[in-house]
Order: structure tokens, then C-alpha cells, then sequence
């Protein structure tokens, strides 16, 4: 079934505004009509099941017919901090990263950090890749789409860490241990992981991480490519201890 997403406010009652540009998806792309139904998600993790109303060029509407209860959202809230990438890699891996069960990315402005972005252009790129996100959301059956921060320093970055927090950096200079090593540390706080860009991190930023708390991991005995490894250890870390591999939950 299709998926809209509103804002919080547009919610009144059981009654349900959809505006913007989820109004042409709806009218003109999908050409739903008056009495079909939808799925609208409010962006807090709430979804429900809405019988349209009115359909038309400017405004939809529709009426709430029940909540849904859907279990769609890993059990651990696991953030991926992202070098910014070139072109349509760093697009790519949001979009991915997402369908996997990423709660937030946190986009890194490293040293060989190739693309460059500050100011309004950085504001620009970070709403293209939110709503990104949010296709991605509803695509793969979701009910909430991950925060995509503005780009971020390391020592802004580094500032996000919490004592119980399991923060792992993946580096190809790491011999000793094994990101299955470092996942087998049982820990209740979050999951954080680094990613760099083309050409990984330098030893000073790997230095600083660990620092921080992170712990350097090895990912094994091949390189592998930034959007590559960034998706790789997103699905080992969410098998390993959340829910990706598991039966689907049924929903009543």
C-alpha cells in the first residue's frame, strides 16, 4: 500500500492534510481517487491507515480508519558517520543505508575529504539527502526516516559519544582486531561506526577517534570501497545485534 508522509500538525482528530509535493505524487503521478485507501506516517514513528476524501491538484484529504502497528525499526539505534563522498556515492549509500535500518548518518567532512561543502550549498545537499531518506522510508516499508545531520567537523563529531556507546572505526591499518571481535562486547548503550572517503583516513583522524573511544577494527583481508564498506558493516552490526536476518514480525 502506498506511503505519505505529513507533518505531525496536519494530523487533526482522524482527520488527515497531505500538502506539498506528496499531493502530485498522489494525484497526478499515482492518480489515486476519492474512497482508496493509504498509509500516512507522521515522521514520530505513528502510522496509519487513511480512506481518502478528497483528492485533488492543491490539497488531499482523508479520513483515519485505524493505527497501525508496525515493526519495522531495528531495535538499535545505530548511527553511521559518513566522509562525504563524490557524486551519487554518497546518495547512494543514504538510500541504502536506510533500507538496511540506519537511524542516523552523520555526514563527515575528513581531511581527504574530496567534496567540499559549507553554507548554503551544505544546507542544500543535506535537505536533498533527508529526503532521500524519506523515499527510501517509504519504499522499504519503514515508519521512520533516519536524521541526516548537517556535515560535521571531527571534533563535532567526536563530541556525540556517551560512555556506553559502541563506537568502532573500520581501518585498513588495524591487525589485532576484527570488527566480529569488537561486536562481541556486550553493550546496552548505541552503535557508532566510521566510514572514510576515497582515500580512508589519515592516521592523525584515526588517531583522534581512538582517542575518543573509538575502537580501530579490520574488516578482513580485502579493501573495500567507501560505499561499499559503509553498507557491509551497517548489515553485519545489525545482524549481529539487531534484527536484520530475523523472521518478519506479524503485525495484529
Amino acid at each position: 500500500m502506498r506511503r505519505f508522509f505529513v507533518q505531525p500538525e496536519q494530523i487533526t482528530g482522524n482527520k488527515v492534510m497531505i500538502t506539498g509535493s506528496e499531493v502530485r505524487h498522489l494525484s497526478k503521478v499515482l492518480r489515486l481517487k476519492d474512497g482508496e485507501e493509504v498509509v500516512v506516517l507522521n515522521g514520530l514513528g505513528d502510522a496509519f491507515l487513511v480512506e481518502l476524501t478528497t483528492v485533488n491538484e492543491e490539497v488531499v484529504r482523508g479520513l483515519i480508519k485505524e493505527q497501525l502497528a508496525l515493526a519495522s525499526e531495528a531495535p538499535l539505534e545505530v548511527t553511521l558517520v559518513q566522509s562525504v563522498l563524490k557524486g551519487e556515492k554518497m546518495d547512494w549509500v543514504i538510500q541504502k543505508a536506510t533500507e538496511l535500518g540506519v537511524s542516523r548518518i552523520i555526514p563527515l567532512e575528513s581531511e581527504r575529504t574530496v567534496v567540499r561543502l559549507n553554507g548554503a550549498k551544505a544546507e542544500e545537499r543535506r535537505k536533498r539527502w533527508g529526503k532521500i531518506a524519506q523515499e527510501a522510508v517509504k519504499q522499504c516499508g519503514r515508519v521512520l526516516a533516519p536524521e541526516v545531520a548537517p556535515v560535521q567537523s571531527w571534533e563535532e563529531v567526536l563530541s556525540h559519544f556517551q560512555q556506553d556507546d559502541l563506537v568502532l572505526l573500520p581501518w585498513e591499518e588495524e591487525k589485532n582486531q576484527g570488527l566480529q571481535d569488537a561486536l562481541r562486547q556486550n553493550r546496552s548503550g548505541r552503535v557508532f561506526f566510521f566510514v572514510g572517503p576515497e582515500g580512508g583516513f589519515s592516521p592523525r583522524e584515526a588517531e583522534m577517534a581512538i582517542e575518543a573511544g573509538a575502537q580501530p577494527v579490520s574488516l578482513g583481508p580485502r579493501i573495500l570501497r567507501a560505499e561499499t564498506a559503509a553498507l557491509a558493516v551497517l548489515s553485519i552490526i545489525l545482524y549481529q545485534l539487531g534484527d536484520l536476518g530475523t523472521k518478519p514480525f506479524k503485525c495484529p
